[in-house]
Parts: structure tokens; C-alpha cells; sequence
């Protein structure tokens, strides 16, 4: 049994069919078909049902799909910690899409200065995907918003920051000096697709203050959410964030009176894969950038 066989397995079985994994690993059908063979034949049975449109694991196939993980992440790991010298590597780092565009440059920057000849990779997805991404060792840190249902992996709060409400400049409540929740709830508003996170805070803000605005777009870019609040499509909440890089003349932001609406902002890793002295020190770039130029709350 070679580690290139269960690397293919692997994939395969994440893909579902041999086609679709001969794409991703760039290797010819058959190629990978006779890989599977020759496996199935020292195991002395099968690992995939064959016939259906999605192939399938069988019992002995499930044994294997959990020990091939184990030992392509030993020597995944051990290949990272023999080479590991703190200054030179590659980092994963995801960050959902409501953090990335805003926040990560500033810390990749950081980073930058300090280790030089690391190279970082930065994978932009929601954040299902990000802890799919973490079980799977395909990232070693993410960047989302709390609260996150992510078993098994560990996640570490590193600020909290404002939602703001954002407006066409020419709405009423614009020049309204104290604006407080219940004044929203009348008007229009422009919400990320339940995809987001960023979404189901500002239900649950709505929820607690007992407001029902009145949802007339849904999105999934929040640049997108806010072209549609500059032409009048409604009023929305924003990460305070994002306001910092808005310099749009047609869009105008305000706090909400009493208990603003408020997100908190995390890192997460997987204990269970080898932390390099270079993610380390990303991790530290991260806590140290957010003391620079984010308004740092309470934990």
C-alpha cells in the first residue's frame, strides 16, 4: 500500500467519482482506476460500490477512508515539522467573505514584514466551508465570525467590532441625531443570503430588540449590499470594518442608539494537525494587528 494510492482514494471519495478526481489531481481515468485496482486487490475487497450515478463507500472502503486521513496527516505533518524553520513555508489561511476584503490585507501586510520568505495563500469561502476546509487539513487557520458550530476545532475570539447601520445619503433618518432600532423597522433592507453569517446576526439583533424590518433584497457579496443601498434599495448593517475602506459619496453610516449590534471576530485552527512555528507567529500577527486598528473589547 502506497501513500499515493490512499492520496488518490482520498480524493475520489471526496469527489465521488473517479473522473471528477482525475481532474482535480491532474491524472489520466485510467490511471487512477488501475491505482484503485491494485489497492482493492491487496485489501482482498472492494472500498467502492460501483453502479450508481455517485460512487459509494463500502464498509471496508469507511476503514479506510478514516485511516488514509491519519496517515497522509502524519506524514503531511512530519514533513512540515522536519522542514519547519519559522521564517520560510506555506500558509492556508481562509477568511470568510465579510472579514478577507477588509481586515486581511492590513494583517497579511504585517505578516509580510516579519517573515518575508513565507508564502500565504488566502482561500476566501463561507464559513461551512472554512470548517469543512480545517477537518479536511486543507487550511491550517481560518478568519470568521462567532458563534461558529466547529467541533473538534479549537476557536480563539480575537475582537469584537460595531454593526453599523449604512444609508443612502438621502434617507430621513440621516438626519435623525439619536437613531434608535425601532426607528429601522419600517424601511426596507438589504441582507446577505442565509449563506452568511453575517445574516443571522442581525436577525438575532432584530430578534432581541424586537423589530421585523422588512427584507427586500438578498445577496451574496456584500459589495453588492451596498451598490444596492447607494441606489435606494434600502438601509442595512454593516461590519464597522467595512466602513473603515467605504469612501462612497452616497452612502452615509451611523451608530445605533443603546446597545448596538455587535459581531465578534475569531481565528480558528485544528488542534489536531501540527501547528508550525510559522503559524505561530501568524496567529501573533493576527492578535497584534487587531490591537493596532481594531477597537478591541472585553473578551
Amino acid at each position: 500500500m502506497e501513500v499515493l494510492q490512499l492520496q488518490y482514494f482520498r480524493r475520489i471519495a471526496e469527489c465521488g467519482s473517479f473522473s471528477a478526481a482525475a481532474r482535480e489531481l491532474l491524472v489520466s481515468q485510467p490511471a487512477l482506476s488501475r491505482s484503485i485496482a491494485k489497492l482493492e486487490e491487496e485489501l482482498g475487497q472492494p472500498v467502492f460500490e460501483r453502479g450508481g450515478r455517485r460512487l459509494k463507500l463500502t464498509d471496508a472502503g469507511e476503514l479506510l477512508l478514516e485511516r488514509a486521513g491519519q496517515i497522509v496527516t502524519l506524514i503531511d505533518d512530519t514533513k512540515a515539522e522536519i522542514a519547519d524553520d519559522g521564517q520560510t513555508g506555506t500558509l492556508h489561511i481562509a477568511a470568510i467573505p465579510t472579514i478577507a476584503p477588509y481586515f486581511l490585507p492590513g494583517a497579511l501586510k504585517l505578516a509580510t514584514e516579519r517573515f518575508p520568505q513565507a508564502h500565504i495563500e488566502v482561500h476566501e469561502c463561507v464559513t461551512a466551508e472554512c470548517i469543512k476546509r480545517a477537518h479536511a487539513g486543507e487550511i491550517d487557520l481560518a478568519l470568521l465570525a462567532q458563534p461558529a458550530e466547529a467541533k473538534y476545532l479549537d476557536i480563539q475570539p480575537l475582537f469584537t467590532e460595531e454593526l453599523m447601520l449604512v444609508m443612502p445619503s438621502d434617507h430621513p433618518l440621516v438626519e435623525v441625531e439619536r437613531i434608535r432600532a425601532r426607528d429601522v423597522e419600517k424601511y426596507a433592507f438589504v441582507l446577505l443570503s442565509e449563506a452568511h453569517c453575517l445574516s443571522s446576526e442581525v436577525q438575532s439583533f432584530c430578534e432581541r430588540k424586537r423589530i421585523q424590518p422588512v427584507a427586500t433584497s438578498e445577496t451574496h457579496q456584500l459589495a453588492t449590499v451596498l451598490e444596492l443601498v447607494a441606489l435606494g434599495h434600502g438601509v442595512s448593517l454593516i461590519p464597522e470594518m467595512t466602513r473603515r475602506t467605504d469612501r462612497h459619496p452616497k452612502r452615509v453610516y451611523r451608530s445605533l442608539a443603546g446597545e448596538a449590534p455587535r459581531r465578534r471576530i475569531a481565528y480558528m485552527t485544528n488542534p489536531y494537525r501540527y501547528h508550525s512555528k510559522l503559524l505561530q507567529k501568524f496567529v501573533e500577527v493576527l492578535k497584534d494587528y487587531a490591537k493596532q486598528h481594531v477597537e478591541v473589547c472585553a473578551m
